[in-house]
């Protein structure tokens, strides 16, 4: 079993403590290429793979190439954060606070946090996800599932999956009721990119639950 980091904004991390998100789609790098047709060469990382087309596809690159893990690995959630943080003076520290416990994470909605380091230098706001190391990270996820797959291939039951319910609110300036599949469109577009639907790039699809033990 390995634990690997993964990044995820703030809407993310809130539809997984909500319970609303068990699945996430990343682009696959470099993007495969298929040469064939049913039975055809798949070109991957410097890599060749032969034999039927939805094999090389379902079950050769998700075993070689994922970067997300198998399932049963583990996933620690990078997110917006701040810490360690306490109240008091540098004296009045925990014996360790090196913990979730004592840091301040931007997708529960409170403000950038001031506090004093142990210079004395005042600073505020949030660290970037990319530096979260993994004593801060309050959410580890258990790998269930790995796949590849084209992106606008995803289903209905998927988009709810990626936390993407739709309706009235769920798209921003958007007038009408967007369907889970609208929502999850523009969730795409809005983190990767205004034309990144329309690319459909292959995707790791990686399935997951919330493992108790962070």
């Amino acid at each position: 079993m390995r634990e690997l980091p993964i990044l995820f904004s703030g809407a993310m991390v809130r539809a997984v403590l909500d319970g609303r998100k068990t699945q996430t789609r990343r682009v696959v790098k470099p993007q495969p290429e298929l040469r064939g047709g049913d039975d055809c060469v798949v070109l991957y990382g410097g890599r060749s793979f032969s034999g039927p087309r939805d094999y090389l596809i379902g079950e050769i690159l998700p075993r070689f190439g994922c970067p997300y893990g198998q399932p049963g690995d583990r996933l620690w959630v990078r997110e917006t954060w701040q810490g360690p943080m306490w109240d008091g003076d540098w004296e009045d520290r925990p014996e360790d606070p090196h913990s979730p416990k004592y840091c301040e994470y931007a997708a529960d909605g409170g403000p950038p946090p001031e506090f004093m380091d142990a210079e004395d230098n005042l600073r505020q706001g949030w660290r970037p996800s990319i530096h979260m190391p993994r004593w801060a990270s309050r959410i580890l996820l258990e790998v269930t599932g790995v796949r590849v797959e084209r992106l606008q291939d995803i289903s209905e039951a998927d988009c709810r999956a990626e936390g993407c319910a739709g309706g009235h609110g769920s798209i921003p300036d958007y007038p009408y009721s967007a369907t889970p599949r609208e929502q999850y469109r523009w969730l795409w577009n809005s983190l990767n990119g205004p034309d990144a639907w329309e690319a459909n790039p292959w995707v790791w699809v990686v399935e997951f639950r919330e493992d108790a033990k962070c």
